[in-house]
């Protein structure tokens, strides 16, 4: 097979075309801008979970437990009085972070079972946590009562998610810029190095595990700006953004995109989301059935999710993704 060689300048106008694309569907689907929210959201959250798993190398199948802190710390915000849009994702970002950074101190010193096993534990006891909180999350029914102040004191929330939907392109536009500046200094080139051979590493010297920390942090602060996000422009929040069930899906998600990619989790969310959406109006019944297939024949066709089939077609070097 023929492969084609892309420079860094076409692969930055390819990148332009990808956001500019996004963006213009706020004229061109103006029906489903709801959706396109929520899969920019989803997105977002697929390269959180990208930072750890894809390029430092944690196994983490529990990081639903800083989506839905995220949500739930933005949504009770909201609800006692601040509904200040920017607020709630600051008090998410820092609160994921300090939360993050605590729990990396057992995760990153155990083997990939003990991070699993730990990983999915924190994200039970939370949720049963919150379950309990009745009084305080609103348990099974949900946090309800969430009011919004208008972005910017300005723009207020809309039934058609035309705030919501540039609310949140910004938002993950400019977590994503931030990601990838990080993936590209040197702090990034030595996670994947720790990625790749984690003993080499170590024989130079490199301080292995406190960048792991460091990295979990970063990872874990970002997912609950994704949950922050979800949670205000759906001004709701439920038990769900807890669940191991998210966990999962977001894993699939990633996985579907291609892992340690920077673009896998978007190209992961966008497809997985497009599909789900297609397939429960398809056949509202069985749609799971017909998702499975779909999810199989992706994982049969080429290892690395779409992005690892398309580098069969396009040769990128790994630093220039």
């Amino acid at each position: 097979m023929t492969k084609l060689n892309l420079n860094p300048r076409q692969i930055l106008a390819l990148e332009v075309v990808f956001w500019l694309l996004i963006a213009s569907t706020y004229f061109l689907l103006p029906d489903k801008l709801v959706l396109i929210s929520q899969i920019l959201i989803t997105g977002l959250f697929a390269v959180a979970l990208d930072i750890a798993l894809g390029y430092a190398g944690i196994l983490t199948v529990g990081h639903a437990a800083f989506f839905g802190v995220g949500a739930y710390l933005a949504g009770l915000l909201a609800k006692h009085g601040w509904g200040e849009p920017f607020s709630g994702l600051v008090l998410a970002l820092v609160a994921c972070a300090i939360l993050g950074y605590l729990l990396s101190y057992l995760i990153v010193r155990g083997s990939d079972l003990t991070r699993l096993m730990i990983t999915i534990g924190v994200c039970v006891l939370l949720f049963e946590l919150a379950n309990r909180l009745t009084p305080i999350t609103g348990g099974a029914d949900g946090l309800q009562g969430v009011e919004m102040w208008p972005v910017f004191g300005q723009f207020r929330f809309d039934l058609w998610g035309k705030t919501a939907f540039l609310y949140t392109l910004g938002v993950v536009l400019l977590c994503f810029l931030l990601v990838r500046l990080m993936l590209r200094s040197p702090f990034g080139l030595v996670l994947r190095g720790i990625h790749d051979n984690r003993r080499r590493m170590m024989a130079t010297g490199s301080p292995v595990d406190s960048r792991l920390r460091v990295a979990y942090c970063f990872s874990a602060a970002i997912a609950g700006v994704a949950g922050a996000l979800l949670a205000q422009t759906t001004q709701f929040v439920g038990l769900e953004m807890l669940s191991f069930n998210r966990s999962a899906e977001i894993l699939i998600i990633l996985i579907l995109g291609g892992t340690g990619r920077l673009y896998g989790g978007l190209i992961g969310a966008l497809l997985y989301m497009t599909v789900h959406d297609f397939f429960s109006d398809f056949d509202p019944k069985f749609w799971m059935f017909w998702l499975g297939i779909f999810l199989i024949v992706v994982v049969m066709i080429g290892r690395g999710g779409v992005l690892g089939v398309l580098s069969k077609v396009f040769k990128v070097r790994e630093h220039q993704q």
